[in-house]
């Protein structure tokens, strides 16, 4: 589609999901019908979200190319442009840039087994990811999903969350932060890289896909580099500190960085 960078593309609020507190993810459909049946992206791609007379913001694309017709992107409330966002409701008409960015091996990962290792709204980018390989599910071997937040109720997509719980193949482990449990809770209780050493991931044949809080990052790396994991099996993203998409030196392994805002 030939169009200019700077035109964004006309998109209607179809639904709004309250994940928590200050998440909301949006369900947005392309007002262009031609441009709703043509629009492709890549798991891990960005975009620029925009509410008309308040600005745009960046945040990843949080649905699957897999599922055509409609976009998804998950909103954390903190600034101006976020809360306008947070105030539009089903059925208004925002914009949309992109998509941007580079995205995640896919070819790479066929025939691997994954380790997905989120925490808080850093699930948003691994989303796209997690759903894109279940729905091309015979490409992958073993699943494995460690998502961690700061307190029950900073989970988001917690209804997709049961439901991978609850799927064959794929064992997913949730845990919070001590002191973020409520009576409720069933999952673990402690901090994603200590949950991620308790899992102890067998690094034969896997590639870990990360994204979160940098401090979690750190320690992830940290937990993987003692497990054996390989320079090449890890990839993760850039959440909040952009440095043109290259290379970056931690801890003296050399990790794949892609720009999934």
């Amino acid at each position: 589609m030939n169009r200019s960078l700077y035109e964004p593309y006309l998109m209607r609020v179809e639904e709004i999901i309250e994940e928590t507190p200050d998440v909301k993810t949006f369900r947005l459909i392309f007002e262009d019908e031609k441009v709703r049946d043509e629009f492709d992206f890549h798991a891990g791609q960005f975009g620029l979200y925009s509410v008309f007379g308040a600005g745009e913001s960046t945040f990843c694309i949080a649905s699957s190319p897999t599922r055509k017709g409609y976009i998804e992107c998950s909103v954390k409330k903190m600034g101006k442009v976020t809360r306008a966002l947070h105030n539009l409701e089903v059925g208004e008409v925002m914009g949309f840039r992109g998509p941007y960015g580079n995205w995640f091996p896919l070819e790479e990962m066929k025939g691997k087994n994954l380790i997905f290792v989120g925490g808080g709204i850093g699930l948003a980018p691994l989303r796209a990811l997690i759903w894109n390989c279940l729905d091309t599910r015979e490409d992958f071997q073993d699943i494995t999903i460690v998502y961690g937040s700061r307190s029950v109720s900073d989970l988001v997509y917690k209804r997709e969350l049961e439901e991978w719980k609850k799927r064959e193949g794929i064992e997913t482990i949730l845990t919070v932060d001590p002191g973020g449990e409520d009576a409720r809770w069933q999952g673990k209780v402690g901090f994603v890289p200590t949950v991620l050493k308790e899992a102890a991931p067998s690094p034969e044949n896997s590639i870990v896909i990360t994204c979160g809080p940098p401090i979690m990052i750190k320690f992830v790396f940290m937990e993987l580099d003692k497990m054996g994991f390989q320079p090449e099996q890890v990839v993760t993203t850039l959440e909040m500190k952009m440095k043109c998409g290259l290379l970056r030196n931690v801890r003296k392994m050399q990790y794949r960085l892609y720009l999934c805002l």
